[in-house]
């Protein structure tokens, strides 16, 4: 394999309710919404994509939300669990202010290297937040709702929930460059490029899981990164060499991206790092309009009139918020 990723660079999940999500991801977790689109294969859905001051690769947790979809069913054939990295000392912190929020929140696991909590979104779905003693260099957002001291850095990793957890692995180390740096029980931690928060992956075995729902409260798909376009080309050849099937390069206006689904059943989604998400509007403004590609532009009237008004938190721009 020539080309490799080097870690996360999205998760994209399916949620109900717009505000809720907005409410719950900028104000409960302290993310900010880089940009407000919609699903271009769907116009009449928003897109939310929510990260970092800019959005960086590796920051990103975006939704679709469709209002009144029904719940789906976490199991296996998904990525199941969702962690974003945060200070070692922190979580104390978390739990009071989930608590202040409204949402119930849980130390689930602590050890010498990690301590883990458990907090689940409006639509059920799971998040996890991560501290451990392993400096993160990632600037977080300054959020006006959680202190820089406790706040989240980016992705620290993701769960895949498999049944035949080798194919799995076989294909994240042959065909996505990853490597084994960790097993135990059932459970194995996979690491790419440098090995730091936001380029981790663990697959979970589990033959008794039941078959996944995507649906409200679900992960739709997991993706990793790659530099630019040129690469990307280059990856998506040899996986279709392989007998992958794998989708042309798709324009999402922010990066392009390639899809196809690994042997467990998980859907996996390769994305560039460019342009980014500050080529339609300034980064102090992001999030604020609903932006839309040029494909979609002659049809924003009939697409505005379908989506359902939300609003942000002046947080989210607080230098243009007045």
């Amino acid at each position: 394999m020539t080309a490799t990723t080097q870690g996360l660079h999205h998760v994209t999940a399916i949620a109900g309710d717009p505000q809720k999500n907005i409410d719950f991801y900028i104000t409960g977790l302290g993310l900010r919404l880089v940009k407000k689109t919609v699903n271009f294969d769907d116009p009449g859905t928003y897109h939310l994509y929510y990260g970092d001051e800019s959005g960086r690769p590796g920051t990103l947790m975006t939704f679709f939300p469709w209002r009144g979809i029904q719940p789906g069913r976490i199991g296996a054939g998904q990525s199941t669990s969702t962690a974003f990295s945060v200070p070692a000392g922190s979580l104390g912190w978390w739990v009071d202010h989930f608590a202040s929020v409204g949402a119930e929140a849980r130390i689930t696991s602590t050890s010498s290297s990690e301590e883990r909590l458990l907090v689940h979104d409006p639509d059920g779905l799971q998040i996890e937040l991560v501290a451990t003693h392993e400096h993160d260099p990632r600037d977080p957002w300054d959020s006006a709702s959680v202190p820089a001291e406790h706040a989240i850095r980016g992705q620290h990793s993701s769960v895949l929930t498999v049944r035949d957890a080798e194919s799995t692995i076989a294909l994240m180390t042959n065909d996505l460059g990853m490597r084994v740096v960790e097993q135990e029980g059932n459970r194995t931690r996979l690491a790419a490029g440098d090995g730091m928060p936001g380029a981790l992956v663990d697959v979970h075995a589990s033959s008794l899981a039941p078959a996944g729902l995507t649906a409200g409260g679900t992960v739709h798909h997991i993706a990793f990164r790659v530099p630019d376009q040129a690469t990307q080309q280059q990856w998506r050849d040899e996986l279709a060499s392989k007998g992958h099937r794998v989708t042309e390069i798709l324009d999402r206006q922010y990066f392009t991206s390639i899809y196809f689904r690994e042997p467990g059943g998980v859907l996996f989604e390769i994305a560039t790092d460019t342009p980014g998400f500050d080529i339609d509007e300034p980064l102090l403004e992001l999030g604020r309009a609903l932006k839309l590609p040029p494909w979609l532009e002659p049809t924003r009237e009939a697409i505005e009139a379908r989506v359902i008004p939300v609003t942000l938190p002046e947080e989210n721009n607080p230098e243009v918020a007045a």
